[in-house]
């Protein structure tokens, strides 16, 4: 890559940011809690697979926030 580290430039406001990094806390937070009350219950493991959406999302808006992008 051409750019480092400190040439990058943010392409979002703060607000933005921290809107993506509530909803991405928020989602890891869901998925955790439902995997949790999932594996409880003693569900089978083909109903715990669409978590990886979950968890997905949850990682994408805390690496979005984290790069600023």
């Amino acid at each position: 890559m051409a750019n480092s580290t400190a040439e990058q430039i943010a392409n979002i406001g703060a607000g933005e940011r921290r809107k993506r990094l509530i909803f991405g806390i928020a989602a890891l937070v869901a998925g955790i809690v439902i995997s949790g009350l999932l594996v409880f219950v003693r569900a089978p493991l083909l109903w715990r697979l669409p978590l990886i959406f979950i968890f997905y999302v949850g990682s994408l808006g805390y690496f979005q926030s984290r790069d600023k992008t």
